[in-house]
């Protein structure tokens, strides 16, 4: 599984990303997790606002902090 973090290095990209560390850790998977902020590539995902989350390659939010319960719930389905 692969969770990409979207975004140019905000705060808040860096919340989602701490949020998404949490839910990995807490559920114990082996998950890559990456932090995208290299502008070209967030608009291959049709991204305009940000942060985003896509998770194996779907975009799953944008321009929202995801909580970790979100990532936990996305994480298990």
């Amino acid at each position: 599984m692969e969770i990409k973090i979207l975004g140019p290095g905000c705060p808040k990209c860096r919340t989602v990303y701490a949020n998404a560390q949490r839910a990995i850790a807490e559920l114990s998977i082996n998950v890559r997790l990456e932090k995208v902020e290299d502008f070209d590539e967030i608009l291959r995902y049709g991204i305009m606002i940000t942060p985003a989350v896509v998770i194996d390659g779907r975009v799953r939010a944008s321009g929202r902090i995801p909580s970790r319960d979100d990532f936990k719930q996305w994480l298990q389905e």
